[in-house]
């Protein structure tokens, strides 16, 4: 599918064909498109732990549900659970910006050097960034929710279905037994779907006007519909 058509037809998918597996490509093409999403200073803060759900302890599967989530998590084939590496920053340090210096996306033009990094992106902006937990989890969480939507679209793109949750963070972290600086952020679920996109199709939204303005807020973003077509 196009990518506007896979936007306009995705849509939270909760029933799975529960004993038709995922192919391995297919898992694979959903992680590298999250890895090809973009990322503030190239730090690639996204983790993920890719899990069959056959292949899961029967105990650990059943730590893992949560009220909302614990048929889903028995139909779809797939668990994909993503986690925020909030250590990566002070591991590189910086390593990554000089590595876009030398491939010419940072530019000397723009300001950009190995010693620029060194001297004064590194220790003065990402250092410091990562002493406060809530705003650095905050920061790096945007990206990694790119990331994640980008695996979700994919996943469509693939002709699967797929549905973001939010799993119990301490008890994702102890099935797993992920770094302590792991942050865990979401399970993406995925399989072969048991319902059409059509059936539902995309769920009732704000409307367009109370959402996006023109120039200042209180204007809004005029809609035309034939674009919407």
């Amino acid at each position: 599918m196009e990518f506007k058509q896979v936007v306009g037809r995705r849509r939270s998918i909760r029933f799975f064909e529960p004993d038709k597996q995922v192919e391995r490509e297919k898992i694979q093409t959903i992680l590298e498109a999250a890895r090809l999403a973009s990322c503030a200073v190239n730090a690639q803060w996204l983790r993920a732990i890719v899990v069959e759900r056959d292949k899961l302890p029967e105990e650990k599967l059943n730590q893992l549900k949560t009220p909302v989530a614990a048929l889903t998590l028995d139909l779809a084939p797939l668990h994909i659970y993503f986690f925020c590496d909030l250590g990566v920053v002070n591991r590189i340090k910086g390593e990554r910006l000089r590595e876009l210096v030398d491939v010419g996306a940072l530019a000397p033009t723009h300001g950009w050097s190995h010693k620029f990094v060194d001297d004064f992106v590194y220790p003065q902006i990402l250092e410091p960034m990562t002493r406060n937990r809530e705003g650095y989890l905050g920061a790096a969480m945007a990206d990694c929710g790119g990331a994640a939507h980008i695996a979700l679209l994919t996943a469509f793109e693939e002709g699967l279905g797929a549905c973001l949750n939010t799993p119990n963070p301490a008890l994702v972290s102890r099935v797993f037994n992920v770094p302590e600086e792991w942050v865990p952020l979401w399970v993406l679920l995925v399989g072969y779907p048991a319902e059409s996109w059509e059936a539902g199709g995309q769920r009732p939204r704000p409307p367009f006007e109370e959402l996006y303005f023109e120039g200042e807020y209180g204007t809004p973003f005029k809609r035309d519909p034939t674009v919407v077509e």
